[in-house]
């Protein structure tokens, strides 16, 4: 049973969340390309990530992930972003997200720390599917071919 409480204290962090993730994907030598992007761009893009995360994490079909990272992987291909850089811009995203989740002294019981150990695995599959669908969507930019899944409308990180 994920704790609400847990998801809402990141929502309401995701300001902070996102400067941190925002500052680094910008500075860090694994994502140059980054480094010409809008700052405004990745803002929303990584805010919107950290403040709907329980949107998110409750997608039960995979089809809005899939939609929006196949989109991300495609827009960041016709930007010529390398496809290693932009994986990496979604490592460092779910890397501040984790610290955030250990550092903000969000357990203080047995059953609260279940609940972060819950959540921290649903943040994994949720960024294993983003990974996926990012390469899947970069991938079609790279051949030209569609699949005919629709993009998707909200914005992403990376």
């Amino acid at each position: 049973m994920l704790s609400a409480r847990l998801v809402r204290m990141i929502e309401d962090h995701a300001e902070q969340l996102t400067q941190g993730a925002l500052d680094d994907i910008r500075h860090n030598p694994r994502t140059p390309s980054y480094h010409r992007l809008s700052r405004e761009e990745l803002h929303l893009r990584l805010y919107d990530v950290y403040s709907h995360l329980g949107r998110w994490l409750g997608e039960r079909a995979e089809s809005a992930i899939e939609a929006t990272y196949r989109d991300l992987g495609r827009r960041r291909r016709t930007e010529a972003i390398p496809l290693s850089e932009v994986l990496y811009a979604l490592i460092l995203t779910k890397h501040h997200l984790g610290e955030y989740i250990l550092s903000a002294g969000l357990v203080g019981s047995a059953v609260e720390l279940y609940q972060e150990e819950e959540l921290n695995i649903m943040v994994g599959h949720f960024f294993d599917k983003a990974v996926y669908f990012t390469a899947r969507g970069y991938e079609e930019a790279a051949s030209g071919s569609e699949t005919g899944v629709p993009t998707g409308s909200g914005r992403t990180t990376a």
